[in-house]
């Protein structure tokens, strides 16, 4: 890597960007050249600043990672994405994969490894980190097939997941028709459909849901 690459930050912690962005420009090769906060702003910003690689974490309002990653591999194939993110569930692990990442990495990793991955990922290599590579191990042992959770999750429509984040973060029909600029009606259909979806009867089955999926913190 003769010259600088660089580098756009995807994550919705504004701390989190910050210290990324002081830790990799302590590399000369290295340049930040952006910064986003959700998925959309994401694209937009790999639209506008050509990087060679976008870090990317998966839960975001709006549009999440996932949903980003598959978008930018789509529009600009040969963008490099490695997902960083605390999701250390199989499901998270092989839609990042299926959607076009070229790493997954965690959040606890020392910062050697961090420095490691990026290095792997922009000389055109897949990093996973060792806990990541032995989950997709024993997928692919077990037929590479996720669990009945995951297979439902991935059958969510992306309104689905923002209005099921929403209910899980206790915001009323009101204010999740407001807020994504619905009907109270539309918002009541969407949680009808989460709860038959997802096998569950009220918003304490939905809201522990989302906690188990990593949409919301407890």
């Amino acid at each position: 890597m003769d010259k600088k690459q660089r580098i756009l930050i995807v994550d919705d912690h504004t701390l989190l960007r910050a210290g990324l962005r002081a830790l990799l420009t302590q590399d000369p090769n290295i340049e930040v050249v952006g910064e986003a906060d959700n998925g959309r702003d994401a694209i937009r910003a790999v639209g506008q600043f050509e990087p060679h690689l976008v870090l990317m974490d998966l839960t975001m309002p709006g549009m999440n990672g996932i949903e980003a990653v598959t978008e930018i591999k789509r529009r600009y194939p040969d963008v490099r994405v490695l997902v960083m993110t605390l999701h250390k569930a199989e499901d998270y692990i092989h839609a990042s994969l299926k959607a076009g990442a070229d790493g997954y990495i965690l959040k606890d990793a020392t910062q050697e490894e961090f420095r490691v991955a990026i290095r792997s990922v922009l000389l055109g290599k897949t990093y996973l980190s060792m806990d990541v590579s032995g989950k997709v191990v024993s997928g692919y042992l077990g037929g590479g097939k996720p669990s009945g959770a995951s297979g439902v999750y991935d059958t969510l429509t992306h309104r689905e997941r923002e209005v099921l984040k929403l209910v899980a973060e206790g915001k009323s029909n009101k204010y999740i028709a407001e807020f994504l600029n619905l009907s109270v009606k539309t918002v009541e259909k969407h949680r009808s459909n989460l709860m038959s979806k997802l096998d569950v009867h009220n918003a304490s089955g939905l809201t522990a849901y989302a906690i188990e999926k990593g949409l919301v913190v407890r």
